[in-house]
């Protein structure tokens, strides 16, 4: 295993330095302004599943800019949205959720990814029962959290008595996996991948519960979408087109976040191949939203459900679908 998970650090390493390096070429939550008159898209740093952004450019109308605001978690760009520093947000559901619950100004008009989390652990740990008694890291208020939760307990396993859950951020889940403080973690990617070269696999599938593989969405300002929006469909329409070229073409996909962020091309091989694009808004998709307030509230990361009639905005991609 030395030489693995040499690769491993090497690789944490590249990403760390990779994003510190980032703030001078592209905005930031404290230096949006380049173009007073571009459409401000916030999303995450180098994350598989919220890289549509950089595809949206080469779709937009002539005379718009799309200008790319970098966050370090889904609740930062939320509250953007809902301040009006970004205009536009690739971002988790349940960010969105939460603030639609606190009533910000803020709506979903577009799904954007599904999947992109695993359930990963040392090879050792085959099924559910192998994880009684061990260390799981997890994400405190995500869906990853919930998905973990209910995981474990479709497996008869309790998760407050039966295993030690230990909260870490995205970005220290694989530092913590190789460095031997978790023995098992479900989160996002990229440190699903990164884990997964480390030798780690997948133990439980994190996609087979209530909430299925719900992820990522595209929010909007409310004050943007009612008072902009001929620019709000525009938008949309470019989101829509840079999904399609990216399901599409999963080399440029790939190499697109490899230059951009520095990532490792095999482990970004890895981690793209566990993500599902989509931009659509069906009934079945709203459903399983739904179902995610609903738990959201079950496992107190929220006080009480959203009003589900204002989370959603589905008449852009009613437009946008007539215009395909």
């Amino acid at each position: 295993m030395k030489h693995p998970l040499r690769r491993v650090f090497s690789i944490i390493g590249a990403l760390v330095l990779a994003v510190a390096g980032l703030t001078g070429c592209i905005s930031t939550p404290d230096s949006v302004g380049g173009d007073p008159e571009a459409v401000r898209i916030g999303t995450l740093r180098g994350q598989p599943h919220l890289y549509a952004p950089y595809f949206m450019q080469q779709f937009a109308p002539a005379g718009t800019n799309y200008e790319i605001v970098l966050f370090e978690n889904s609740p930062d760009i939320k509250n953007a949205l809902a301040s009006g520093a970004v205009d536009i947000g690739v971002l988790g559901a349940p960010a969105m959720l939460a603030g639609v619950a606190a009533e910000q100004d803020v709506r979903i008009i577009a799904s954007a990814s599904d999947g992109g989390s695993g359930f990963v652990g040392r090879p050792e740990l085959r099924t559910a029962q192998d994880l009684r008694g061990r260390r799981i890291g997890f994400p405190a208020g995500s869906s990853q959290e919930i998905a973990l939760k209910l995981t474990l307990a479709a497996h008869g396993l309790d998760p407050e008595t039966d295993v030690q859950l230990v909260n870490l951020a995205y970005s220290d889940m694989a530092g913590a996996y190789t460095a031997g403080r978790v023995d098992a973690f479900l989160s996002a990617e990229m440190g699903v991948s990164i884990a997964r070269q480390a030798g780690a696999h997948q133990i439980l599938s994190p996609y087979e519960t209530p909430i299925g593989a719900t992820n990522i969405v595209l929010g909007g300002n409310g004050r943007f979408l009612e008072e902009q929006p001929d620019r709000a469909q525009e938008t949309v329409a470019s989101f829509i087109r840079a999904i399609e070229f990216m399901k599409g073409d999963r080399d440029a996909w790939a190499a697109g976040l490899v230059e951009t962020f520095g990532l490792d091309r095999a482990v970004t091989d890895i981690a793209i191949e566990n993500v599902d694009l989509r931009w659509q808004l069906d009934d079945e998709y709203r459903q399983r939203v739904t179902e995610l307030a609903r738990q959201m509230v079950e496992f107190d990361q929220l006080p009480s459900a959203p009003d589900m009639t204002k989370v959603f905005r589905t008449d852009f991609l009613d437009t946008a679908e007539t215009q395909r």
